[in-house]
């Protein structure tokens, strides 16, 4: 017996079926710590290549006003997370998922902003990024356009064709150094059988909660910008 809990009804099929699934989520929580106290433990990356200026696209009072990555981290922390938001200049429409991520960030970011800094970074032109998180009614996380640097390329989040890919990236500062620290290179590794790459899945709420639906995710089903009113 792993527990003293019982739930209503619950038949003893259940409680030993039940028991196995939780040993084997104690083993995951168990290993999720060893892999971020591995991920922790790294050594430190290359230096960036260039101070990168981005262009603002929110708040929208300093809308296209241009800031350097170093000036990002600001005084108070020496680590900076980078979300790539896949909305190139080609593209009509940013991506569906990755929006799912930054709805979610958008409420996180008062409280990641406690602990480092978060932004969120975008191809296309500061301006078209601005209309869609208005429309998005993001309010809170720092949304920057990277249209006039080469950040995307230089750290893997578009694709030589210049397709967008989604990334999250960590950099450290040290002293007047800014370094890279790691990457959610899971992106470039093949996934299993009826898996995509699952590379940003470890913040993303979506995925974590239908995982613990009978449903679970489904094998076709994916998040769309809009819904038809609920009936």
């Amino acid at each position: 017996m792993l527990h003293s809990k019982r739930f209503p009804n619950e038949s003893a099929e259940y409680r030993r079926d039940r028991d196995l699934v939780l040993v084997a989520e104690r083993d995951l929580r168990d290993n999720v710590e060893r892999v971020a106290k591995m991920r922790r433990a790294l050594p430190v990356g290359g230096e960036i290549p260039c101070d990168y200026v981005f262009q603002r696209a929110m708040p929208k009072a300093r809308l296209g006003e241009d800031v350097l990555m170093s000036e990002l981290f600001g005084s108070a922390h020496n680590t900076l997370l980078i979300y790539s938001l896949m909305f190139g200049p080609a593209m009509e429409r940013p991506c569906p998922l990755c929006t799912s991520i930054v709805d979610s960030l958008d409420g996180a970011a008062p409280h990641v902003n406690q602990r480092a800094t978060l932004v969120v970074v975008a191809k296309s032109p500061a301006a078209r990024i601005a209309e869609f998180a208005e429309e998005r009614g993001w309010r809170n996380v720092s949304v920057l356009s990277s249209a006039q640097n080469t950040f995307n390329a230089d750290y893997h989040a578009e694709t030589q064709e210049g397709g967008q890919v989604p990334m999250l990236t960590t950099f450290v500062r040290q002293g007047q150094t800014i370094r890279h620290a790691s990457s959610t290179e899971l992106e470039f590794l093949p996934a299993g059988a009826g898996q995509d790459a699952r590379h940003v899945d470890s913040f993303w709420p979506l995925w974590n909660l239908l995982d613990l639906t009978p449903e679970g995710r489904g094998a076709d089903w994916y998040p769309q910008l809009s819904y038809p009113p609920a009936t």
